[in-house]
C-alpha cells in the first residue's frame, strides 16, 4: 500500500484466510509506525494521528471481528476512509486515557466539549481543529466521550511551514478544565509531514 492512497476501496481488502495469515506481521509493522504518529498532551489525553495503513488495519481488524464477510464492507469503508487524511490534512483519533474508572467518570463530566477546544501551532499559526462527526460527543449533562475524531485543515503556506521544520509546531488543548500544550518532537512531525499531498 502507498502512503500516497487517500481511498480504501474493497479490492484493497484481504480475504479472511490472507489477513490471518499475515495479521501478526501487520500488526507489529503498524505498532512499529503509530510510535511516531501519537502525541500525548497533558496527563492524559493523546492524539493518534490516522492515515490510510491505519484504517486500512481497522477495516480488515473489524471484518475479523465481526464476521460480516464481503457485505459488511461498503459499511466499513464508508465509516474509515473519511478519516483518511486527503493531502491537505492530519486527521486523529483524540482519546482522553484513564485506567481507573470511576476516576475517568470524573474527569469526563468536566470536560465537556474539549473537543472544540485542541488546536494546533505552527510558529504563530494557530489551526483549530474540528470534529470530523456531526454528532456532539458532549452529553447535556456536560460528560464528554473518551474518543473523538479531529481534522486539522491546513492552507498550502502552513503546510510548506509544518515541513520546513524552521518553525516548532505544538498540539494543545484550551480547555478551561484541560490546558495543556506539547510540542511535536521531529519524528512525529516527518512522520506526519507523508500525510500531505
Amino acid at each position: 500500500m502507498s502512503a500516497a492512497q487517500r481511498t480504501i476501496t474493497a479490492a484493497d481488502i484481504l480475504s479472511d484466510s490472507d489477513y490471518n495469515a499475515r495479521r501478526a506481521e501487520l500488526r507489529t509493522a503498524s505498532i512499529a509506525e503509530k510510535k511516531s504518529r501519537r502525541i500525548e498532551v497533558g496527563p492524559y489525553a493523546t492524539l493518534y494521528f490516522e492515515n490510510y495503513a491505519s484504517m486500512w488495519l481497522q477495516v480488515q481488524e473489524m471484518l475479523r471481528i465481526e464476521k460480516g464477510g464481503s457485505a459488511q464492507i461498503a459499511g466499513e469503508l464508508e465509516v474509515y476512509n473519511p478519516l483518511i487524511p486527503q493531502g491537505d490534512e492530519l486527521i486523529a483519533t483524540f482519546m482522553i486515557e484513564i485506567e481507573d474508572a470511576d476516576r475517568r467518570e470524573r474527569e469526563l463530566r468536566k470536560l465537556g466539549h474539549i473537543e472544540d477546544s485542541v488546536f494546533l501551532d505552527i510558529g504563530k499559526e494557530r489551526i483549530k481543529a474540528t470534529p470530523t462527526d456531526y454528532e456532539d460527543r458532549t452529553t447535556p449533562e456536560g460528560k464528554t466521550s473518551s474518543v473523538h475524531w479531529l481534522r486539522f485543515k491546513l492552507t498550502p503556506a502552513q503546510i510548506a511551514a509544518f515541513r520546513s521544520g524552521a518553525e516548532p509546531i505544538v498540539i494543545g488543548m484550551s480547555h478551561p478544565n484541560y490546558g495543556h500544550m506539547a510540542m511535536m518532537a521531529p519524528d512525529v512531525r516527518e512522520a506526519l509531514a507523508k500525510d500531505f499531498a
